[in-house]
């Protein structure tokens, strides 16, 4: 094993890098569609309480297991893992800090290289004066690889290059490429969220037109934060606020630990920790929902958003909207809607590299452009054929396998290692020597028992998520003698393609697409589990090179 002398070269810096690890695209993509899935207000209060009881002791708890293993030179999660545990088994259950990051920038950066072409489309006029429906069709035809953008074909593929090539680079500067990057990307970020929430928070009923009489962006704003206590009853609901959890805070990924393990012994991780949690609930209860939907419902009613709310409306709908500004500041609102995008998905992904190439470095003496350059290789492997093979489910088999149920696994057992085999009180004492504030009692007692049964029951969640995703009704059934009945989303189900087989019932005519997407979600999961098993192999060899230089 190979010591490092890499460390961060400001509080301000790690902070900034760490906040950007965890603001990413799901702060301003995904939230607003859960918050609309969900009620929006009947969202907030488990949302809040989950980011109480659950995001914040993981935060906790992976800030300090990396800075744990890294006092014994330590800088990935398998030998981590181990160095907290006492079987070896933990530094294979640590593979999942390494397999996640790489499954999920293969497709991240793929997203990110969207955000970075509609800045320049924004900039050359490409939207001026296009319709809804054509601009909808662009981002289609672009996934698809359908057209050929600025006339080349295979462009999104060559700018996807591109991106990846970016990241490489500055991972292959080490830390201070990655600080400079959060302390300029991250008050950028703030800095266009901050100017398209004052936008929004703005509008009021100023853009209603004769086909959206009623468009008001207030309205958007008090579905938002009207809460309703009725939702404290709703499994799905509760589930759903977990869920988002993950996604906010990157939590269960390795790149926490890995982040942490570059600390001084005595460095606080308590305040750093929180101080990192709450500035990504700032951007995105904040900034991320005072957004898409004020601004979509200033333009074309709530009734319209709530119907048509999903993923693609940041690219499809959005642009859009900013042209109905004109002049100026349709393209002030573009640059930085995509701009702010673009950050909070470089400041992730980043991230997502520093695992592997800690692991090499401490096992193998690899050098940082070593390091970068193999985990682009990697990326770059395991994520051409989401580009390729965009519309037959690649990306989205990447997705719910890596960047979801991964994820929830991971957190569980790291959690169980933390507070039940290295002990909560041996825990505790970590997370508050070097500590800045005195963190209450109370959190130890969520650590050990809460936050453990909240992962358990969104993993179960997950795994037999009833029919429609109705719980109530689910529970009331078996309690009446009736069976339980799998949503095609479910864990269980999806294992079998039982959500592609219910898209084939509805449209038969399109049978043979959907047989290629099978093909191709199985070609996915092969791949993710070729993956894990390489970097497992990777450990193993790791452990007999440790093995040798001992012997």
């Amino acid at each position: 094993m190979t010591k490092t002398n890499e460390s961060w070269g400001s509080r301000t810096g790690l902070i900034l890098a760490m906040a950007g690890n965890a603001v990413g695209l799901g702060n301003f993509l995904r939230f607003p569609v859960q918050a609309i899935e969900n009620g929006g207000g009947t969202f907030i209060i488990p949302y809040l309480v989950c980011f109480l009881l659950m995001g914040l002791p993981l935060l906790f708890i992976e800030w300090s297991l990396g800075r744990f293993g890294g006092k014994s030179g330590n800088h990935s999660t398998p030998y981590i893992l181990e160095s907290m545990g006492s079987k070896p088994i933990w530094k294979y259950i640590g593979v999942f800090g390494i397999f996640t990051n790489i499954a999920v920038v293969a497709y991240y950066t793929y997203i990110e290289s969207w955000t970075l072409i509609y800045v320049v489309h924004t900039l050359t006029g490409t939207f001026s004066g296009w319709s809804k429906e054509e601009i909808s069709t662009f981002f289609t035809l672009y996934v698809n690889l359908e057209g050929a953008d600025f006339g080349i074909p295979y462009f999104p593929l060559l700018v996807y290059l591109f991106v990846l090539g970016i990241n490489v680079y500055i991972l292959s500067t080490g830390l201070g490429g990655i600080e400079k990057v959060a302390k300029i990307g991250m008050p950028l970020l703030i800095l266009f969220g901050v100017i398209l929430a004052v936008k929004g928070w703005t509008m009021g009923s100023s853009y209603a037109s004769a086909e959206f009489p009623d468009a008001n962006a207030w309205d958007g704003i008090n579905f938002l934060w009207t809460p309703q206590f009725t939702s404290l009853a709703d499994p799905k609901v509760w589930l759903a606020a977990a869920g988002q959890i993950f996604f906010t805070l990157s939590v269960g990924m390795g790149s926490i630990q890995c982040y942490a393990s570059y600390l001084k012994a005595n460095e606080d991780i308590a305040l750093n920790s929180m101080t990192a949690g709450f500035t990504n609930e700032f951007v995105e209860v904040l900034l991320g929902s005072a957004i898409v939907i004020p601004i979509a419902a200033g333009f074309l009613g709530l009734d319209w958003v709530l119907e048509n709310a999903g993923f693609g409306m940041a690219f499809q709908t959005m642009p859009y909207l900013f042209q109905q500004w004109g002049g100026v500041f349709s393209v002030i609102a573009g640059v930085s809607w995509f701009g702010l995008l673009f950050f909070a998905g470089i400041t992730s992904s980043l991230a997502m590299g520093t695992p592997w190439m800690g692991f090499m470095k401490d096992e193998f003496g690899w050098s940082r452009n070593k390091g970068a350059f193999s985990f682009g290789i990697l990326a770059l492997i395991m994520g051409i054929p989401t580009v390729l093979f965009y519309s037959y489910g690649y990306f989205d088999e990447y997705d719910y396998w890596a960047g979801t149920v991964s994820l929830v696994i991971f957190a569980l057992l790291e959690t169980i290692l933390f507070s039940w085999i290295f002990g909560i009180d041996r825990g505790w004492a970590e997370l508050n020597r070097g500590a800045d504030i005195r963190l209450p009692l109370f959190f130890k007692w969520v650590m050990k028992y809460v936050t453990p049964v909240l992962l358990l029951l969104v993993f179960a969640g997950a795994l037999f998520t009833p029919e429609g995703n109705d719980w109530v009704g689910a529970i009331q059934g078996l309690t009446e003698g009736r069976s339980w009945k799998l949503d095609s989303d479910s864990l269980l189900a999806k294992l079998s393609f039982e959500d592609i087989y219910l898209e084939m019932e509805k449209e038969p005519e399109r049978k043979a697409f959907f047989d290629l997407k099978i093909k191709f979600s199985g070609w996915a999961r092969t791949q993710l589990a070729l993956l894990f098993l390489f970097i497992a192999g990777v450990v193993w060899y790791a452990f007999i090179h440790r093995k040798s230089k001992t012997s």
